[in-house]
């Protein structure tokens, strides 16, 4: 593994190899078509990251604070918007 620090979306590309049900291969040449197949893939896989970070954050919050309400939510909703908005980028992953 190289010393080289990226972000989740950031760096060069590199070669991985993935197995994939044939029918989700199909679909998913069938929606973006062969040349774009790697570029749907990690694009998927980066959506995924981002949402176990978010879920890991929020049930370390909610075991310390308790449970967010729903008005807590929508607040959080409007920084989360206005702060990647800003920044481009999610956070690493812990």
């Amino acid at each position: 593994m190289s010393d080289d620090s990226y972000q989740i979306g950031e760096g060069p590309a590199t070669r991985v190899s993935l197995s994939l049900p044939e029918g989700t291969a199909d679909a998913i040449r069938k929606q973006v078509g062969k040349r774009e197949f790697s570029a749907f893939v990690a694009a998927a896989l980066e959506r995924e990251l981002h949402g176990q970070i978010l879920d890991e954050y929020l049930a370390d919050y909610e075991r310390r604070h308790g449970q967010v309400s729903e008005q807590e939510q929508a607040r959080a909703r409007q920084v989360f918007d206005e702060a990647f908005a800003e920044e481009g980028q999610w956070p690493a992953a812990s």
